[in-house]
This record gives C-alpha cells, sequence and structure tokens, in this order.
C-alpha cells in the first residue's frame, strides 16, 4: 500500500510555546500549508465545479470558514439538522443537510424561521420524511397553505449510488430507498405536490468509490475493478435519475437547482458526469491516513493529535496518555490511528491504541522524555475532533503555531 508521507516536522518546540492549559489537554494540530496545497488539489481534480465543502471531515468552524474563502469552494455540506442551523445564524446562506433529521425541536425552528428556511435545504428520500415534516409543522402552527410570507421549506432528494451488479451482491453504504429513475420521479411528485415544500436538488454520493481504499496487493486490483464497474453503471443510471426528477420539477414550474455528487476519492470521475452540478467533500482538505491506501490520490497529512509521553516502561518502550481513538466503521487494524512522529514508533500488539494509555515501541522510544508529544495520524477526518477542544494551527513558513482554532465541542457544539 502507498503511504503518504508525513511532510510535517517539528524543527522548533512549537508546541511548548502554548500555555500550559493548551498542551496538556488534548491537542489537534493543522498543518495550513498542507491544508490549502489538499484543498487547491481537490479544486483542480473537480474539474471546474465547485465543492460543497463537508462539514462532517472538518468539525471545526474556522476550518470550515477557510475552506470557504479558497477558489472554488462554495456552501456547507453539514451533517446535522441542528448544525444547519447553527451555521445559518452565523450568516452562512447556503447549507445542505447531508442526513434525514427527526429532530423535531430542530426541524420546528427550521419550520418557523423565515431566514432557516432560505438558508437550510434539507434532504429527504422517503414519504415517512414528508409525512413528519408536516406533522412538525402542523404542531407549530404553520397552515397546510401557509400564507405568512415565508420561503418554502427547501428539501432536495437522496438516491443510492451503491453499486448493485445482482440481487445477491451490493457494493456501498445502505442509504436512500430510492435507486431507479421512476422511484425518483415518484417521490418527485409526493415533493411537488406537498404545499410549502421546494424541491431544490438532488444527492447522489457513491461512498463506495469516494471514500473506499483500493488496498495493496492482489485485493487492489479488485478493488479498482468494482470502482471502475460502479463507476461505468452509475453514470448511465444517475444522468436518467436527474432527468426524471427534473422533468416532474418543471412540471410544477421550477428547476433542479444543483446536483451533487463525488467525493473526495472520485471527484475527477464524478465530474465527468454532466449531470453533476456540484461536488461534496471534505476529507481530502485533511488528508487523514485511510486515503493512504488510495493508489492514484496523493494527499498531504494536514490534521494530526498529540498525547504526552507519560511513562517509560522500559528501554525502546514509551507510554503516552490515551489515543485509543478509533475510527468508525468495521473494525480492523486500519481502523487505528497511525503514529506520524516521531518514525519508527509501533503499537504494543497485547494493547494497540488504549483509551487512557497507549504504549508505543520502536528506537525513537528512548529519544522521548516525560511530556514530549507523540503525534498521530486519525484513520478518518474530522471524528478527531469529538475528543478535542482545539486544534493548533501551523504555518510552515513560520514554522510556528500561529492559531488556536476551536472544535465544535470547544465552542460547546454536540451534534448527532
Amino acid at each position: 500500500m502507498k503511504t503518504a508521507p508525513s511532510r510535517w516536522r517539528p524543527r522548533t518546540p512549537a508546541l511548548r510555546r502554548l500555555p500550559p492549559a493548551d498542551r496538556s489537554a488534548p491537542l489537534g494540530l493543522l498543518d495550513l500549508d498542507a491544508f490549502r496545497a489538499n484543498a487547491a488539489d481537490l479544486h483542480a481534480r473537480s474539474g471546474g465545479l465547485p465543492v460543497r465543502v463537508a462539514s462532517k471531515s472538518l468539525r471545526v468552524r474556522r476550518a470550515v470558514e477557510e475552506a470557504l474563502t479558497l477558489p472554488g469552494y462554495r456552501g456547507v455540506l453539514a451533517y446535522a439538522l441542528p448544525e444547519a442551523l447553527w451555521w445559518a445564524e452565523l450568516g452562512q446562506d447556503d447549507v445542505l443537510v447531508a442526513y434525514p433529521s427527526v429532530d423535531e425541536d430542530a426541524l420546528a425552528r427550521w419550520v418557523l424561521d423565515p431566514a432557516a428556511r432560505a438558508a437550510v435545504t434539507v434532504v429527504v428520500d422517503s414519504p415517512d420524511h414528508l409525512a413528519l415534516i408536516a406533522a412538525v409543522a402542523r404542531r407549530a402552527g404553520v397552515p397546510r397553505d401557509d400564507d405568512a410570507g415565508r420561503p418554502p421549506l427547501r428539501v432536495y432528494l437522496d438516491v443510492d449510488a451503491a453499486w448493485e451488479p445482482h440481487r445477491l451482491l451490493r457494493v456501498g453504504a445502505l442509504r436512500s430507498p430510492v435507486r431507479t429513475p421512476e422511484q425518483a420521479a415518484a417521490m418527485a411528485r409526493r415533493i411537488t405536490g406537498t404545499p410549502g415544500l421546494r424541491l431544490a436538488g438532488v444527492l447522489a454520493y457513491e461512498g463506495q468509490v469516494a471514500g473506499v481504499p483500493e488496498g495493496a496487493g492482489p485485493r487492489s486490483a479488485v478493488g479498482r475493478g468494482v470502482k471502475r464497474a460502479s463507476m461505468r453503471e452509475l453514470a448511465a443510471r444517475r444522468p436518467a435519475i436527474v432527468a426524471a426528477v427534473r422533468t416532474v420539477v418543471r412540471e410544477a414550474g421550477a428547476d433542479l437547482e444543483f446536483v451533487n455528487g463525488g467525493g473526495t476519492g472520485s471527484a475527477d470521475l464524478t465530474a465527468q458526469d454532466p449531470s453533476v452540478t456540484e461536488i461534496g467533500a471534505g476529507s481530502g482538505l485533511m488528508g487523514p491516513a485511510s486515503f493512504d491506501g488510495f493508489r492514484d490520490l496523493e494527499l498531504r497529512p494536514a490534521s494530526f493529535f498529540t498525547r504526552p509521553v507519560v511513562r517509560r516502561p522500559r528501554p525502546g518502550v514509551v507510554t503516552v496518555a490515551g489515543g485509543g481513538w478509533v475510527a468508525s466503521g468495521t473494525p480492523a487494524a486500519d481502523r487505528l490511528p497511525v503514529v506520524a512522529w516521531p518514525e519508527g514508533l509501533r503499537y504494543s500488539g497485547q494493547e494497540a491504541a488504549g483509551e487512557v494509555q497507549t504504549p508505543l515501541r520502536g528506537d525513537a522510544a528512548d529519544r522521548l522524555s516525560l511530556g514530549d508529544p507523540v503525534f498521530f495520524r486519525h484513520a478518518k477526518a474530522g471524528e478527531p475532533a469529538e475528543h478535542l477542544a482545539a486544534a493548533a494551527v501551523y504555518s510552515a513558513e513560520q514554522d510556528a503555531i500561529v492559531d488556536l482554532w476551536p472544535t465544535y465541542r470547544g465552542e460547546g457544539k454536540v451534534f448527532g
């Protein structure tokens, strides 16, 4: 497997210059130069299509805002409705919610707030979602034929982009029940026929291509073959779905505003689909360890977290505090954080990465003292922020920590 080099090297004790409270707490580190370089590369691979920032893969407000200042980036792809409402309160006027919400309190806030209605577009994939939205609106006192001058409730349709070459074989996430052009058109009619709703777009995310590494050895050839076959099938099905939905929307006197597809690992392929108008991606900005297994993708590691050395049990071994931040998904060794620096450290076979302590073996251990930081790369982007209050922002040009950006949790925000 190709391993992306950890280009960041601590040449000065920059972290030591932080206040002791920041150094002792779990701390993230964001290499701003690598972040910007990854952003430029992702935009180039998106073939000129705008990139919508997937906030789930960052979970640092300042990092999302930084991405939105860069060429080719437009709008937020939020992962929870309360998060999207927060972004609207912060002034973002183009926020999509990537996953369905059954949070009735958040739905009521969205229904009642004209500014949130205009800024936030909620994903749906079934009549049950429409019924829930209608029920929340009724309980909130909004009439079925709302004539209070509010903007329409903006929704968009999530369609299943997984590959199913056979009824017994499926490759891809279990997402929307809407898979065919006929099913999409039927759902579009339900939406356009519901008073107060506006069908704004379509989401078709091919996660089996965008987010799954090919790996190494003979399996890598199989992985690449599956991805090619999946994209061939989707290259025919997705445009047909979009055309069917657009026909229904036009019959209702409007048009689709966007079709969102792709991701970090498939941006270049998805950009070739003429039905897609924007790419949704975020992991590529951070360069997490899971993308080391993509054969043709060169991301710069930009996101790290540090844990201090707290023990030296014996020669060749150090123990750091905590560090067992295992990534979501199917449990396996590739869900563990990767030791980025010092190089040459490895996990203990008996303990691996632990909740309160993580022993590390290797010659580099004998060069570390109590309190020295060990840098890790998480397997997936965004998830480390659930353990962190802040990320130190590193500038390679200055070889220094230039800022401290709070995570969502550091700002007191916890989104399910």
